[in-house]
């Protein structure tokens, strides 16, 4: 006799129980997928508020990053390739903060070492503003995700290097400090009473912008929370026609300025916020001396004492006929630089041994880049004792 097979349970209900019961595990296990996957997402995302883990110690070799503050694409990248290209491959990398929407590949630049090397997100850069701060802490953060990168260094889209790969990463290398032009004029009127607190007065430095920094110090600018806060409610931009017509150099003072807005007069102050932040933030932070308090990037300044000249404490740009190896080797040449609102001259030194103070200049035209690369002007530094291979 053929054995019974007892019916499973839902063989027995009837075909309307069978098909809610499927439709109520197909709902389960939407529920179940979605909630895994807001899981999966709200772990990937860190905290706001809170930085990411810093990343493991760098096994290869140390790296410079060099990092370029542009208006859009990079004029000189010919002379930069030729830079790079004479380098060695994995000491170095290379980042670009342009205006927003501006990709870097085949059709924007010559150079192979700038394709898409722009960051992915940048904001739209106005002179004198809090905006130029930014996009420098933009550069130095994404700098900082490759553990490898030692050196940071900041470049304006006209910077050329006055020697060879080799020798400029040997320079910063071989220094422990970071370069940061900063010292304190008392002749200039540019600190704002409203900053007290948040920024003592006797804290207060000016110096350029273009700064080489370690990697602790980078960590430093990215991880500020305050400092930038205050540049960005007491330091704004005011310029008028009639102001930049009659009185071209009162924005480089730092003077105040006056504006009528529905019959009221309103006065706003203008400190040039990319003078300023870096060296300020370091002097509250107790980190001077760990600085070279100089810049490695040369600048040619009109001292007009002529009240007309528009051009007054400008930076001049070099041309064809400026940028000739005499006139580079006489940038070359230069190993001090004197302060005389601190009665300061610093001797420029690295592990005691006297160089060159100079790595890189500004302001460099097209022609005078060209220049520069058809001269051979990319040398090496006469002090034998920087040629240490690291």
């Amino acid at each position: 006799m053929p054995v019974k097979r007892s019916a499973s349970v839902a063989a027995l209900l009837p075909p309307v129980g069978r098909r809610a019961r499927a439709r109520l595990c197909v709902r389960l296990a939407a529920s179940l997928s979605f909630l895994l996957l807001f899981v999966a997402l709200f772990r990937a995302q860190p905290l706001l508020g809170v930085p990411p883990p810093a990343p493991p110690p760098s096994e290869g070799p140390a790296k410079v990053a060099f990092l370029f503050l542009v208006r859009a694409g990079v004029p000189l990248d010919f002379l930069w390739d030729a830079f790079f290209r004479n380098g060695k491959e994995g000491r170095f990398s290379v980042y670009v903060h342009s205006a927003p929407g501006f990709q870097l590949d085949r059709t924007t630049t010559g150079s192979p070492y700038f394709y898409g090397r722009q960051l992915a997100r940048s904001v739209k850069v106005v002179w004198g503003e809090a905006t130029m701060v930014e996009a420098e802490r933009m550069l130095f953060a994404a700098a900082l995700q490759d553990p490898a990168n030692q050196r940071f260094v900041l470049l304006s889209d006209s910077c050329v290097p006055l020697y060879n790969f080799s020798s400029i990463c040997t320079y910063l290398m071989a220094s422990p400090k970071s370069f940061v032009d900063s010292f304190v004029d008392k002749t200039e009127k540019r600190y704002n009473q409203k900053m007290s607190p948040a920024i003592p007065k006797d804290k207060w430095r000016k110096g350029s912008q273009w700064v080489v920094l370690i990697r602790k110090h980078a960590e430093v600018v990215v991880g500020d929370k305050n400092l930038l806060k205050v540049f960005r409610r007491h330091c704004q931009m005011v310029v008028t026609k009639s102001l930049l017509g009659r009185r071209p150099n009162a924005r480089r003072l730092g003077l105040t300025f006056q504006r009528k807005q529905k019959g009221v007069t309103q006065q706003e102050h203008d400190c040039i916020p990319d003078e300023h932040y870096v060296q300020t933030l370091f002097s509250i932070k107790g980190l001077e001396d760990e600085l070279d308090r100089r810049t490695l990037t040369y600048t040619s300044w009109n001292q007009s004492s002529n009240p007309k000249d528009k051009m007054t404490w400008h930076p001049m740009t070099f041309e064809y006929d400026t940028s000739s190896p005499e006139h580079i080797n006489a940038i070359k040449r230069i190993d001090h630089v004197n302060y005389q609102m601190e009665q300061r001259t610093e001797w420029c030194q690295c592990n005691g041994t006297l160089v060159p103070c100079f790595l890189f200049a500004r302001k460099f035209s097209y022609s005078a880049a060209m220049h520069l690369l058809e001269q051979g002007a990319i040398g090496t530094p006469k002090s034998a004792q920087l040629m240490i291979n690291f």
